[in-house]
C-alpha cells in the first residue's frame, strides 16, 4: 500500500462497483430483489463518496448532515419494511452506521472524511462486532457445497434464465464488500 489514499481509493472502487451492479440488480423480475437492491445501491454510492480521500477532495460543510439526512431517511424506509423482511433489519443497521459516520464528519474538525480520532467509542465498537459478525457469516454463506444427485435442473428455472443480475451468489458477494468496506470505515472513526 502506498498510503491512506491508495486504500481510500480501492474503497471508493469497491463500492462504486458494487452500487453500479445493485443498480443492474434493481431490473430484475422479483419484486423483493428489486427493493433489496436499491437500498444497497444507495449505501454503496453513499459509502463510495464518503470513502473519497480528503486529499482529493474535501466535501463542504453542509454535505455531512445532507448524508446523515439521505441516510436517516433510508433507515426509516429500512425499519418500515422490516415488517415483511428479516433482511431489512441488516439495511437498518447500515443506514443507522452511515448516518453515525455521518454525524460524526459534521462534528470532526475540518470536516474531513472519514479518518478519525472521534465518534462515541462504544457505539463504534457495537457496529465493528455486528458488521464483523455481518462479513463473516456472508463470507460462510459463499462457500459451495455439495451437491447431492438428484433430478436434472430445469433449464427455465437456472440462475442464468434471469440474467446475470439475478444471480443469488453475486447479490450475496456484493452484500459482502460492503461490510467489509463498511468495516474499513468504520475502523478509521
Amino acid at each position: 500500500m502506498h498510503g491512506p489514499a491508495s486504500s481510500g481509493w480501492l474503497l471508493v472502487a469497491l463500492c462504486a462497483a458494487t452500487g453500479a451492479y445493485c443498480l443492474l440488480r434493481m431490473r430484475s423480475d422479483v419484486e423483493e430483489q428489486r427493493r433489496a437492491a436499491g437500498g444497497e445501491a444507495l449505501m454503496g454510492f453513499g459509502m463510495a463518496l464518503m470513502a473519497v480521500p480528503a486529499a482529493v477532495f474535501t466535501p463542504p460543510a453542509w454535505a455531512w448532515p445532507a448524508y446523515a439526512a439521505v441516510f436517516g431517511a433510508a433507515a426509516l424506509r429500512a425499519l418500515w419494511a422490516a415488517r415483511n423482511s428479516r433482511h431489512h433489519l441488516h439495511h437498518l443497521v447500515g443506514a443507522g452506521a452511515m448516518v453515525y459516520m455521518s454525524l460524526v464528519m459534521a462534528g470532526s474538525p475540518g470536516h474531513g472524511h472519514v479518518h478519525g480520532g472521534s465518534g462515541f467509542p462504544p457505539l463504534t465498537g457495537a457496529l465493528l462486532l455486528y458488521f464483523t459478525g455481518y462479513v463473516l457469516l456472508a463470507g460462510v454463506r459463499l462457500v459451495p457445497v455439495a451437491v447431492v444427485a438428484g433430478p436434472a435442473p430445469d433449464p427455465s428455472r437456472s440462475p442464468s434464465a434471469g440474467g446475470w443480475g439475478d444471480r443469488p451468489e453475486v447479490a450475496r458477494a456484493c452484500r459482502l464488500s460492503m461490510g467489509i468496506g463498511m468495516l474499513a470505515m468504520l475502523l478509521t472513526l
